[in-house]
């Protein structure tokens, strides 16, 4: 799978959301905190973002 890079931008309010609940291994969860402290968003906004950012990428076949 090709890795690509992801541009954050300024963050907006949108109150449309729920609440899940994930299973994560750690080592990804790790890697995820590591970028949130670096870009100053919360674990959740960037797990948005990236959420976001992948899914128009996702072919199913």
């Amino acid at each position: 799978m090709e890795v690509t890079g992801i541009t954050i931008k300024k963050r907006s309010r949108n109150n449309s959301s729920r609440v899940i609940s994930i299973r994560i291994k750690n080592d990804t969860l790790d890697s995820i905190d590591k970028i949130a402290i670096e870009c100053n968003y919360s674990r959740n906004e960037l797990i948005n973002l990236m959420l976001m950012s992948g899914i128009p990428g996702i072919r199913i076949g």
